[in-house]
């Protein structure tokens, strides 16, 4: 394995120089990569509720506002697979919004599933946060900028699926 990796890492530096010399003299460029950018900040309501065992899910309403300053409503669920136990009230979850590909924004494009890690703790009043990425064309990741603020008493952690829906 270590021969594999030595073996790959000279070949990688005995043809870069070929590779950059003929970037140089191409007239015709490689499209560079998409650069990963803050497009807004999605806020949202969780609904209360119980907690099983294996998951939960919970209705959301959702306000993105983009960098313009423009609003969009999305509703949705969220749900958790994986350790889920106890009572919460009302929770708020704030992510920034990144893209992860060059995507339009506005019109529902945040529409769709997203998925990624959670985990989150509560008694009387709790902390918690989901990493997730997706929408439509899995374009868009969503970081938390803060905690998750809610109260109850509950402990979870697992994966997150988010489904967001266009509110008009």
């Amino acid at each position: 394995m270590k021969k594999f990796v030595l073996a790959t890492a000279i070949a990688t530096l005995a043809l870069a120089p070929l590779a950059s010399a003929e970037t140089r003299h191409n007239s015709k460029r490689a499209p560079e990569a998409v650069q990963k950018e803050r497009v807004g900040t999605l806020s949202c309501e969780i609904a209360g509720g119980v907690g099983l065992v294996i998951g939960s899910s919970k209705t959301v309403d959702c306000q993105f506002r983009q960098r313009s300053g423009k609003t969009e409503r999305y509703t949705g669920t969220i749900g958790k697979l994986g350790l889920d136990i106890g009572v919460t009230g009302k929770t708020y979850m704030s992510w920034i919004v990144f893209n992860t590909a060059a995507s339009r924004i506005g019109e529902g494009a945040l529409g769709g599933e997203y998925v990624g890690a959670s985990a989150a703790a509560s008694v009387g009043i709790g902390i918690g946060a989901n990493a997730l990425i997706g929408g439509n064309a899995k374009n868009f990741a969503l970081q938390p900028i803060s905690a998750e603020v809610g109260t109850g008493v509950n402990i979870a952690a697992g994966v997150s699926r988010l489904q967001l829906k266009h509110a008009r």
